[in-house]
């Protein structure tokens, strides 16, 4: 696959202009998003992201399109996870419902500049050293069992984890407990004082980049095409802000989803492990040899997650039907 630098910078321009569109149509005046804004904006954000797919099906192939939607299908999920843990740390810190929108879309900008750094560096180690795919392979297994053993347990730690952060900003920057409005740093008394808002932009921030750990390394396992990892996590993220208010309330139903998201990682482990086999340099497998090993294609591959995802999603909602969605607030509203 080759992407010339002038479709590198335009893909760039792009995405980094759909952000600030979102800011100021959006989130530069506080509001409560209504269901329907949010549904509308999850959809179109959704629909540019299957579009691009067909861009990449035309201008390079179908064979990088079905790598593009495997490495987008997973980010969806894998992000989709990680808004229960933004509802935590919203939940958390107490932030107002109309505030919201800034600390999410902030968030999720870092989010792509940590994920784009860290494709930069898996690109490179790839590129020069084959076996990093048995370290990659080995990684997600390991995340896979440790996401297991977390789940039904995802509030007790992340409370934790933020009330470490929280304790490591009091200690090096002056804070306050009370909102001035959407504002990150404030003025009390003459000094200048670290709100809440942006304790929980640090907390979310520091989510983000354990998230881009585990990501990065899933994605590589469905496509060594940085550009293709970098657009799907692009797209993945796009339209995120949005799905926290679309379906915040209903992600306390999604009960399996853990479990689904263990067995993907698990899945993108071992077809990296058998990749790594039968791309196998190391002197002491086989003696430096390749292994016969059978590898899984990218259309099996999108066809377990879609499958594993499915299934998980389906018995979480009869698992728990007829239970109450919860509303997306902060405890102080």
């Amino acid at each position: 696959m080759h992407v010339t630098a002038v479709e590198w910078v335009i893909t760039i321009v792009v995405i980094l202009g759909l952000f600030v569109f979102d800011f100021f149509a959006h989130v530069r005046t506080p509001h409560d998003p209504s269901f329907k804004e949010s549904g509308i904006w999850s959809a179109v954000y959704i629909g540019l992201a299957l579009v691009f797919g067909g861009v990449v099906a035309w201008q390079w192939g179908s064979t990088f399109a079905g790598e593009y939607y495997a490495g987008f299908v997973t980010e969806k999920a894998l992000s989709v996870d990680n808004l229960f843990i933004f509802l935590i740390i919203m939940s958390t810190f107490a932030v107002p419902r109309i505030y919201q929108q800034k600390v999410l879309l902030i968030g999720i900008v870092l989010a792509l500049v940590m994920r784009g750094i860290f494709i930069a560096v898996g690109a490179a180690a790839i590129s020069a050293f084959s076996w990093v795919f048995y370290l990659f392979g080995l990684f997600l297994v390991y995340t896979a069992i440790k996401l297991l053993g977390e789940s039904g347990h995802e509030v007790e730690h992340e409370e934790k984890r933020d009330s470490r952060i929280v304790a490591l900003a009091k200690r090096v920057l002056p804070t306050t407990d009370t909102y001035d409005g959407d504002k990150l740093i404030t003025r009390i008394d003459g000094r200048r004082m670290v709100t809440p808002l942006l304790l929980a932009l640090l907390a979310i921030g520091f989510a983000d980049l354990l998230f881009a750990l585990d990501s990065i390394p899933a994605i590589y396992g469905l496509t060594e095409e940085p550009y293709i990892v970098f657009t799907a996590n692009a797209f993945a993220l796009m339209g995120l802000r949005q799905l926290f208010f679309l379906i915040g309330g209903l992600l306390d139903r999604l009960v399996y989803l853990s479990y689904g998201l263990s067995a993907i990682l698990a899945f993108i482990g071992v077809k990296l492990v058998l990749h790594a086999l039968h791309e196998n340099t190391l002197p002491f497998i086989n003696g430096g040899e390749h292994v016969s090993v059978p590898e899984i294609s990218t259309p099996m591959s999108l066809a377990v997650i879609l499958g594993i995802l499915i299934v998980a999603t389906v018995a979480s909602l009869i698992k728990t039907r007829g239970a109450a969605p919860q509303k997306v607030d902060g405890p102080g509203e």
